[in-house]
């Protein structure tokens, strides 16, 4: 898969269009958000690892995989 990179202006009216109309293709387009200055030196988690954290704590507690019920 080829990709390119872009930075879109969201402050305008069509920076804010052309961002609404790239969302519309979550299948192709990915969008990467930057992060606040209040959380940019903090560890953050992806969907699929605090999910992942999630059942590890859940199969501890309950003595079962719960990836497996």
């Amino acid at each position: 898969m080829n990709t390119v990179n872009v930075q879109i202006d969201i402050t305008t009216p069509t920076g804010r269009r052309l961002l609404r109309e790239v969302e519309k293709h979550p299948k192709v387009a990915k969008i990467e958000h930057e992060l606040p200055e209040a959380i940019a030196g903090q560890k953050t988690y992806s969907l699929d690892e605090s999910y992942e954290k999630c059942c590890d704590i859940l199969s501890a507690n309950y003595g079962v995989d719960v990836r497996k019920l």
